[in-house]
């Protein structure tokens, strides 16, 4: 089943993110949505939650806080603010479209499946909901330069929603650290995968004890064929990648049905 085609402009968007309710990228969102519409509601955590990924809040109850008009704060995952926001508060009234985000540092290749960013997407996806998620490349304790997503947003939004979309697909859009001007082109690709996984960094602790934190992803290289998220925004060129909420491998369960049907 596909997700009719809608033209954004005037509709209710719903912005949701996982850097928390304070963040710079989520005002920045909500300067680009308001160049689509006035109807804007945002759901987000109360505090950072990098790296939640899909999870919800299943031992504790989750506070909803309102700060303005339209605006609220969410004791909870991202996942949670989605799920929330269109089962509470806008039950009469769904949302049209989410926008996840935007997510200061990347979110591709294997940051996908730790990101609370893109799980508010794919949540939104599970609710029947278009839905897209937005990172902008930015160097740890530095500012992001947010120009690119102001620039090139509003109208890649558009034109994705000219689409019809399978019911269980969402996008992924990536910025690259560039200035507007230096871009050199929009790509839809696949996503990509890291050759080397996250840096384990060890503290030092005056109790002797094993103390480490996850640091960044290692550089190593881009696996696979053809061209990637990764790739992409490494020469410059802005990403969108369709992602899917069902993560059956069809190969290999084409395999699997013939292996078990032997006998």
């Amino acid at each position: 089943m596909s997700v009719t085609p809608i033209d954004p402009i005037g509709k209710r968007l719903l912005l949701v993110n996982d850097d928390g309710i304070n963040a710079p990228g989520l005002r920045v969102l909500e300067e680009i949505a308001r160049e689509l519409t006035n109807d804007i509601w945002i759901f987000a955590p109360e505090t950072e939650k990098s790296g939640s990924s899909h999870s919800l809040t299943l031992n504790a109850t989750v506070r909803i806080e309102r700060v303005s008009k339209k605006k609220y704060s969410v004791v909870g995952t991202p996942t949670d603010c989605v799920l929330m926001a269109v089962n509470t508060i806008m039950k009469d009234m769904p949302p049209d479209l989410v926008l996840s985000g935007i997510n200061q540092g990347l979110n591709i290749a294997d940051d996908i499946s730790y990101s609370g960013t893109v799980a508010a997407a794919m949540e939104g996806a599970l609710l029947g909901l278009p839905s897209i998620s937005l990172s902008q490349q930015s160097e740890y304790g530095r500012r992001a330069n947010w120009s690119v997503a102001k620039r090139f947003a509003p109208d890649i939004i558009i034109r994705l929603l000219s689409l019809k979309w399978r019911r269980d697909v969402f996008m992924n859009i990536n910025f690259p650290d560039q200035h507007k001007e230096n871009v050199t082109e929009i790509v839809a690709v696949r996503q990509g995968q890291r050759s080397k996984s996250y840096q384990i960094i060890e503290v030092p602790d005056p109790r002797k004890n094993n103390l480490y934190m996850i640091g960044n992803p290692h550089p190593g290289q881009s696996l696979g064929y053809g061209d990637t998220d990764n790739k992409a925004v490494e020469r410059g060129a802005i990403s969108i990648t369709p992602l899917q909420v069902n993560q059956t491998h069809a190969g290999t369960l084409r395999e699997l049905k013939i292996l078990f049907s032997e006998g």
